[in-house]
């Protein structure tokens, strides 16, 4: 199975730091490659209508963000940029 993920973190979403799936927004299954891509591909436009910044690693991994989005990190005593990560997985492991 075929999942594209949406999350917003304080880090791109290609590490996959252990907590990252407390950081998904949404998850959408799908059975076929071409209809996991297309989906992705979608949310990659909307992405881009509302974000100035974008990077994109390997195949599947984007991540927007815009420099007036942060977060303060108590433990980090300094103010975190916000990252809004999309990608996708097939049976729960990143494509590359």
């Amino acid at each position: 199975m075929y999942e594209v993920i949406y999350m917003k973190a304080d880090f791109e979403p290609w590490w996959m730091f252990e907590e990252w799936e407390e950081a998904v927004i949404s998850r959408q299954a799908f059975q076929k490659k071409n209809e996991a891509a297309q989906y992705l591909e979608k949310l990659v436009l909307e992405f881009r209508e509302n974000y100035k910044n974008e990077r994109k690693k390997d195949h599947y991994f984007y991540a927007f963000w815009s420099s007036d989005e942060q977060c303060f990190c108590e433990s980090c005593d300094e103010d975190l940029q916000i990252f809004h990560g999309i990608f996708m997985l097939y049976d729960g492991e990143p494509i590359i």
